[in-house]
C-alpha cells in the first residue's frame, strides 16, 4: 500500500509539475511542433536587410540589342547591386500559418556596359556604362508557411512606389573618364509597380532570420506603355522578430 501510495504521489507531483511548466512564459513543449509553438505567440515586429540584385526583363533590352548590332557595337547586360532594408509584422493565423504585411526601402535598376563604334577613335578602346538607378518603396503582403523547425515558405503579392529614378552614363578611355554625369529619369516611369515575391528562410528560436526570394514584376515600368519592360529582383537578406 505504501509502494502504491508513493506512485501516486510521485505521479501526481510530475503532473503538478508538467502544468505549472507549461504556464511559465517561454516553455516550449519538447512534443509540440515548432511551427505550432511559434503560431501560439502574440502578434510580433522586425526588422530586415539584405542585397538586391536587380534587371529588367522586356522588350527594351531587346531594342537596346538590336540598336547595337546595326552600329557595330556591342553591350552586355548586368545585374544592378543594391540593398533594401525595411520592418514587418508577423501575424498568427492558423498553425503553422503567419501573415507578414511589410514596408521596406529597396533599390532596383539594370547596369548596360558596352563600346561605342566610332571608327576615327576605335583605338582607344572606348568603353561605356549606363545604370539605372531606381528607388522604390516596397510594401509586400506574404503568407508564411512553416514547413519545419524554423524552415518555411513565403508568397504574396508586393506593391512598389517609386520615389526616384536616375540614370548615370559614364565613359572613358585610356583610364580617364571622359564623361560621368546623372539624370532625373522618373518622368516616363510608372509610379507604382505591381509584383509577385516568393522565397524561402528559416527563423532562429531568438528571433534572428535569414530569407532569399525573388520578385516578378507584374506590370511595364514604362508608363507610356512604348515598351514592356518588367522589374527581375533577387535578394538575400537577415532579420531580427522582437
Amino acid at each position: 500500500m505504501k509502494k502504491i501510495f508513493l506512485l501516486i504521489a510521485v505521479a501526481f507531483s510530475l503532473i503538478v509539475s508538467d502544468a505549472s511548466a507549461q504556464k511559465r512564459p517561454g516553455y516550449i513543449n519538447p512534443e509540440q511542433p515548432y511551427n505550432t509553438q511559434k503560431q501560439q505567440s502574440k502578434v510580433s515586429f522586425g526588422i530586415r536587410a539584405g542585397v538586391n540584385l536587380a534587371d529588367w526583363e522586356g522588350e527594351t533590352m531587346q531594342s537596346v540589342q538590336d540598336l547595337v548590332d546595326m552600329s557595330g557595337g556591342s553591350f552586355s547586360q548586368q545585374m544592378r547591386t543594391g540593398f533594401y532594408a525595411g520592418g514587418y509584422v508577423s501575424i498568427p493565423i492558423l498553425p503553422g500559418l503567419e501573415i507578414e504585411p511589410g514596408l521596406q526601402y529597396s533599390q532596383k535598376g539594370t547596369v548596360l556596359t558596352g563600346k561605342i563604334p566610332l571608327e576615327q577613335v576605335e583605338f582607344l578602346n572606348t568603353n561605356v556604362t549606363i545604370t539605372n538607378k531606381a528607388e522604390y518603396l516596397d510594401m509586400p503582403v506574404l503568407a508564411k508557411v512553416y514547413v519545419g523547425e524554423g524552415f518555411h515558405i513565403f508568397a504574396g503579392p508586393q506593391v512598389s512606389y517609386l520615389l526616384s529614378n536616375k540614370v548615370k552614363a559614364e565613359a572613358g578611355a585610356l583610364g580617364f573618364k571622359a564623361l560621368n554625369q546623372e539624370f532625373d529619369m522618373k518622368s516616363g516611369f510608372r509610379e507604382f509597380d505591381v509584383a509577385l515575391t516568393g522565397g524561402l528562410g528559416y527563423k532562429f528560436t531568438n528571433g534572428f532570420n535569414v530569407s532569399a526570394g525573388y520578385d516578378y514584376g507584374l506590370n511595364s515600368i514604362d508608363d507610356n506603355g512604348s515598351f514592356d519592360t518588367f522589374n527581375r529582383v533577387v535578394k538575400a537578406s537577415v532579420g531580427f522578430t522582437f
